[in-house]
């Protein structure tokens, strides 16, 4: 079965492109080599490429591997931390 292919809007792969560079940043201030990172991450290095551009296809297995391996694990529980809307949400189910 033909892997399906998920649409994004502009905004949010802009979102993913920013997370990649930033990605990208982290290893070259590391002093890092893409071969070094990906490597350690056990990913293969067109992986890591795909990360650095905030591919949408990789899965977040691989993102978390290049960030433990950049020290930025703890990051990673960033994500949906602040869930104002869903917060909101709750609060009309209680009223």
């Amino acid at each position: 079965m033909p892997k399906k292919k998920s649409t994004l809007f502009p905004k949010h792969m802009k979102i993913l492109e920013q997370m990649g560079e930033n990605i990208k940043l982290a290893r070259k201030r590391r002093k890092l080599t893409t071969i070094q990172v990906a490597e350690r991450a056990d990913i293969v290095r067109s992986t890591l490429y795909n990360i650095e551009k905030g591919d949408p296809s990789v899965g977040m297995g691989s993102y978390f591997k290049v960030l433990r391996v950049l020290g930025l694990q703890d990051d990673f529980l960033k994500l949906a931390a602040d869930d104002k809307f869903g917060r909101k949400l709750q609060d009309l189910a209680l009223l």
